[in-house]
């Protein structure tokens, strides 16, 4: 059974989940040989989707929560639809692209990358990338976010988060790769975004079931001894990738 660890929180998903940098998709757009069709798996608050959908024909975008696609980026020539990553109703030799963002470690590998050679063409592209645990520019208010990251809400976390932590050096990738650069997304965030970021976490969602308190609050009220409620301070995501073509 799919694990579904957003649809409580997918309105915050949508609004605080950080933006992909366009150098990414130029990136893996330059390794696609054809523009007709493309699946984003995974899609989530529709963010890939929505810029393939500017590139491509037709874009196929699928998610196990239907809270997810309610709140999903809209597009004429993006046909969204509930579907399990490794199993959906697609015609083979379908795509010319398969997208996965921040997803691919929640899923069964095997079972997925079947999928992937069911439903790609020839010589397709497929490219699955996250993001890693952000840092801020303040050294005081990186090590508090350190510590409540790893210690008071890291036993919160499923396995699965552990492909993040190692940046998909141990995610299985069955597919001929291409070597990837790094990127990384930068921000400048007040205490809000930074609060509603945090609040799309499963571990925070999960810390809340559990506790029938929000751990975020006190995290956020330790910071205001650093920042005003209307201070900007940098946070940084690292990006990295596994991209491939079916042969």
């Amino acid at each position: 059974m799919p694990k579904d660890n957003f649809s409580t929180q997918a309105a915050l998903y949508a609004k605080f989940r950080p933006k992909y940098p366009e150098e990414l998709y130029d990136f893996v757009l330059s390794k696609v040989k054809s523009f007709d069709t493309a699946w984003d798996c995974a899609t989530g608050n529709g963010q890939v989707a929505y810029r393939l959908s500017e590139t491509f024909k037709d874009v196929f975008a699928t998610d196990i929560s239907q809270k997810q696609l309610d709140n999903a980026q809209q597009a004429d020539n993006i046909h969204y639809a509930i579907a399990q990553a490794e199993k959906t109703d697609f015609q083979a030799n379908t795509f010319d692209l398969i997208t996965v963002g921040q997803a691919i470690h929640w899923f069964n590998f095997e079972q997925f990358y079947q999928e992937v050679l069911r439903v790609a063409k020839p010589e397709a592209i497929f490219a699955a990338w996250g993001y890693g645990t952000l840092t801020i520019d303040n050294e005081e208010a990186n090590a508090l976010f350190q510590d409540f990251y790893q210690e008071q809400i890291g036993e919160y976390w499923d396995a699965e988060r552990g492909y993040i932590d190692e940046e998909y050096r141990t995610l299985p990738f069955t597919l001929a790769e291409i070597e990837s650069p790094r990127f990384e997304m930068v921000y400048q965030w007040t205490l809000a975004e930074l609060e509603g970021y945090l609040n799309t976490w499963s571990s925070v969602q999960k810390y809340i079931k559990i506790h029938h308190e929000n751990p975020v609050d006190g995290f956020i009220e330790s910071l205001k001894a650093i920042y005003k409620s209307s201070d900007i301070f940098t946070v940084n995501f690292p990006i990295f990738m596994k991209v491939g073509f079916v042969k």
